[in-house]
């Protein structure tokens, strides 16, 4: 019997990548979350399809992560629809519509990226774990909560104090999920991608490109959506058992200080 996956904001970007490494994988059952772009999510659908050759189900579920009765139905769509919850992934998150100076950034966007960003995470997680918990054990798949944040969780950029703080919140909330959950064995688990080849990082291509011709980090390319899926299959598959509130870096290196 396989897992059931529920990976929020897969639709296109680093969420897709996660969903066509997944269904590659076998492990699980997919669901895939969107917000605004149906059509998006059925051609994503439809990838998965192609990518699982029929081995595993794929369905599609809508809802905004900010909104508490939209994370509501996805978690009521899980259960009613696949009859269980084996994985969440929080991967869903906005970037600012501007980017704006510390000094002159105003509250609506603080707002906007913390609710998408952070709260709705924080929220479907719980509701997710619970589901979790209900759900009774199947050999060989584990359960599992990953987090996609960034190296803005540690990276200082004045000009979007708002996402990166977003996204700091979103490592201290797995490291006290994975306090709370670790009894009920289920781990969690924080991905924070580098600078990854997405429609989000477009309109700064020509800033990333030059930072990569000055060697800004070891493996020294702009990172792709199945570099961070891969890694979500690897946790997918059980490859860490001993192991939770765990840190994965996929960003090329670029968290290595060097002298």
């Amino acid at each position: 019997m396989q897992g059931v996956s529920l990976i929020t904001g897969s639709s296109r970007g680093i969420g897709r990548g996660i969903a066509l490494e997944l269904a590659r994988s076998c492990t699980h059952d997919i669901i895939i979350n969107y917000s605004g772009n149906e059509a998006a999510a059925r051609e994503c659908e439809a990838l998965c399809n192609e990518a699982a050759a029929g081995k595993v189900r794929v369905g599609i579920v809508q809802g905004d992560i900010s909104l508490a009765a939209d994370r509501e139905r996805m978690i009521r769509y899980a259960k009613d629809e696949f009859g269980r919850l084996d994985l969440l992934v929080n991967n869903a998150g906005v970037a600012p519509n501007v980017r704006a100076d510390l000094l002159e950034a105003g509250e609506e966007s603080f707002d906007r990226l913390i609710s998408i960003n952070l709260k709705g995470p924080y929220f479907l997680t719980q509701a997710a774990a619970k589901l979790m918990i209900a759900s009774p054990a199947l050999p060989g798949v584990p359960k599992a909560i990953v987090s996609i944040t960034s190296i803005s969780a540690f990276t200082a950029s004045v000009n979007r104090g708002d996402y990166c703080i977003a996204k700091a919140g979103l490592s201290m909330m797995t490291k006290l999920y994975a306090a709370r959950l670790g009894e009920y064995g289920i781990g969690v688990f924080e991905i924070q991608p580098g600078v990854i080849e997405t429609d989000m990082t477009g309109p700064v291509k020509q800033k990333y490109d030059a930072l990569f011709a000055q060697g800004l980090a070891p493996i020294n390319r702009w990172g792709k959506p199945s570099d961070v899926g891969k890694g979500v299959a690897a946790i997918a598959a059980g490859l860490f058992p001993y192991s939770t509130g765990q840190v994965f870096n996929v960003d090329g290196g670029f968290h290595v200080r060097t002298l």
